[in-house]
Formats: structure tokens, C-alpha cells, sequence
């Protein structure tokens, strides 16, 4: 077991920088996600950890050696592909024990080593079998086994769930995340996924263009994200951002745009005053309708328009207009039956809403 530890970070190739100066701290037993669009870095990051990469610039330290040119077979870490690699002429227990083979372990630890992690994976009955005799969910489990039989100080998953079928990858972000509560091993995972994101972090790394943009809990950075680009890439369907500025109404703030105005709560934008521009964001599970709107305060509530519905299982996505004007996705509880240009009442927990710096499209809080 094992902290990770980077500090300014770079990566090159070439004259072209892709890595930034990242600095960033695994704990010990933590089970860290990277996550960000295609191109921002996250895996060349998992790489340069791995070692399978060389870093232009900075120190990776992993526990407490300094391992930036350290080969990959001696940082004592585990990667899990995306495809597997597995040899397919070699048999599950074959293909498990492979590399304690390589390290010259006997050949009875080998196999009590493989038995128990197959216990733990359910492969018992798939020892014997090929690759090809498997499915895409079991060679994913013979994969994630091979990783553990070796014991390391850290497992790196490069987004090892993105060739399984949607069921198949919610299947198996449970056996990842038991994995992780029996063995206790640092962990770095690697999606574009926002949901194994969300499910299976302790804390989520989320990465823009090789910046860290935030790093927190699921929960810190879908309800307080550092900018706009955290707040309209976590969150499916994202935040809802409307363009508005800051009036004051009787000695209170609100949001303003056209005839529709949100209050300001005190501890939102502290430092916007009257006339201030702003963007104003709003998670869609964060407006209410039906039975769910009579908690909030009347002056939270209002009126929209219909655009399009959809019912999908128990909650419900409807795209709704105010004052014909101001276009949001709401995602409301329960299953609503609601036809286009029908006009619903709507409320808001306006004290969940985050207010964005225009320019900077950084949170004002």
C-alpha cells in the first residue's frame, strides 16, 4: 500500500506541452478517478505513472521512493487496459499467474495465489478456459485478477469498462468498487465516463486541455464546481448556465434576465452588486415539480412552458421555456406526463444555484 505523489508534472512531444504542471496528492487506500474529454491528458498521466511514459518535467514519488526513472517493472504497480491484453493462448489461471511466473515466484505459490483472487472474482469455474471461451465481463474480471495476484502498491485502471455493454459496466463498477473495500489498495482510475466517475471515486480528478480544473468528492464537485466547464461536464444532463445580471429589488439581489429573476441567496457571488453581470447555474434535478414544489418558498415558484418530455423509468427529463424566453432541462422525480406547450408550475432550490464569473467563467463563491 502506497500514497501517490505528483508534483509540476510535464509532459512534452516535441516543442508541444500537453502536461501542465500537475501537482496532485493519492492517499493511501484511495481511490482516485480522472476524468475529462477526450485529449485532456488523463491517460497519459496514468501512464507516467505506470512508467510507460517519460515525463518532461517534475517527480512522481510512490510511497516514499522517487520512482520519475524507476522502470515500470519495479514501481510494483498494476495496470488493467481497456482491451483486456490478455494472451489468448494461455489458459484464465495461465494467464493470472503470468507474471508471477516472470518474478520466478514457485510454482504452489502461483497457484494459491491465482485461487484466492479467482475466489474473489468468481472465476473458479473459468480457470481451465481460453479468452475466446469467455465473456466481455469475464475477461475483464481475468484482467482485474491478474492485476491483483501481484499484490502492488497501486492499481491503475485505463478506463477498463468502455468495451463492456451498459448493463456489463454497471455490473462491474460494483465488483471494482467491492474489490477496492476488501483490498484497500490505492487505486487511479481513468474514465470519460462522469458516472463510474461519480459511483466509484473517493475523489474525482477532473482535467481540461492537461489542467487540473477540480479536484473533490462526487458530491463536492457536482454541488460547488470550480468553473463552468466542472459544472456543465459533471452532471448528466449538465448545469443549466443562463446569462443575466445582478439587480437589486427592495434591498434584495437577484439574478435578472428579461422578465425572469432568481434570488440570490447570501452566500452566492457575496461580492456581485446591482448591475453586475453573471451566469447563473442551476442543476436540472435541482427544479421541482408537482408534489415536490410545496416545500419550497412561493417566491421560488413560477410557471413554464413544455417543450419536449421524456419519461425515463423514475425520474423524468422535460426541456421547459420561461417566460418564453429562458430555456432549461429540468429532471424531476417520478414519471410526469406532460405535452408540448402545456403550461406546468415549476420551483427552484435557488440555494443550490452557482453563480459564474462571465469572463473567467469561474464560481463566485
Amino acid at each position: 500500500m502506497a500514497n501517490v505523489e505528483l508534483k509540476n508534472v510535464i509532459k512534452r512531444y516535441g516543442s508541444v506541452e500537453v502536461i501542465h504542471g500537475v501537482d496532485l496528492s493519492v492517499k493511501d487506500n484511495e481511490f482516485i478517478v480522472l476524468v475529462g474529454p477526450s485529449g485532456c491528458g488523463k491517460s497519459t498521466l496514468l501512464r507516467m505513472v505506470a512508467g510507460l511514459e517519460d515525463i518532461s518535467g517534475g517527480d512522481i514519488h510512490i510511497g516514499e521512493r522517487v520512482v520519475t526513472n524507476v522502470s515500470p517493472k519495479d514501481r510494483n504497480v498494476a495496470m488493467v487496459f481497456q482491451n483486456y491484453a490478455l494472451y489468448p493462448h494461455m489458459t484464465v489461471a495461465e494467464n493470472m499467474g503470468f507474471s508471477l511466473k516472470m518474478h520466478k515466484k514457485s510454482k504452489d505459490e502461483i497457484e494459491q495465489r491465482v485461487n484466492d483472487v479467482a475466489k474473489i472474482l468468481e472465476l473458479e469455474p473459468y480457470l481451465h478456459r481460453k479468452p475466446s471461451e469467455l465473456s466481455g465481463g469475464q475477461r475483464q474480471r481475468v484482467a482485474m485478477g491478474r492485476a491483483m495476484v501481484r499484490n502492488p502498491d497501486v492499481f491503475l485502471f485505463d478506463e477498463p469498462l468502455s468495451n463492456l455493454d451498459a448493463q456489463l459496466r454497471t455490473q462491474m463498477r460494483m465488483e471494482l468498487r467491492k474489490m477496492h473495500m476488501r483490498l484497500k489498495t490505492t487505486t487511479i482510475y481513468v474514465t470519460h465516463d462522469q458516472i463510474e466517475a461519480m459511483t466509484l471515486a473517493d475523489r474525482i480528478v477532473i482535467l481540461k486541455d492537461g489542467y487540473i480544473q477540480q479536484v473533490g468528492t462526487p458530491v463536492e464537485v457536482f454541488e460547488r464546481p470550480n468553473n463552468v466547464f466542472v459544472a456543465q461536464f459533471i452532471g448528466n444532463p449538465p448545469m443549466n448556465i443562463l446569462e443575466g445580471v445582478i439587480k437589486v429589488i427592495d434591498g434584495k439581489r437577484y439574478v435578472v434576465k428579461g422578465s425572469t429573476k432568481f434570488p440570490v441567496q447570501d452566500h452566492q457571488g457575496p461580492s456581485l452588486k446591482d448591475g453586475d453581470p453573471v451566469l447563473a447555474g442551476l442543476r436540472p434535478d435541482s427544479i421541482k415539480m408537482g408534489d415536490n414544489i410545496e416545500r419550497l418558498q412561493k417566491d421560488w415558484w413560477c410557471s413554464g412552458e413544455v417543450v419536449v418530455s421524456e419519461i425515463l423509468g423514475a425520474h423524468s427529463l422535460l426541456e421547459i421555456v420561461i417566460d418564453g424566453e429562458n430555456e432549461l432541462i429540468a429532471e424531476v422525480e417520478g414519471r410526469v406526463i406532460a405535452h408540448p406547450g402545456e403550461i406546468v408550475p415549476i420551483g427552484f432550490e435557488f440555494d443550490r444555484m452557482v453563480l459564474f464569473d462571465p469572463e473567467t467563467k469561474e464560481a463566485l463563491y
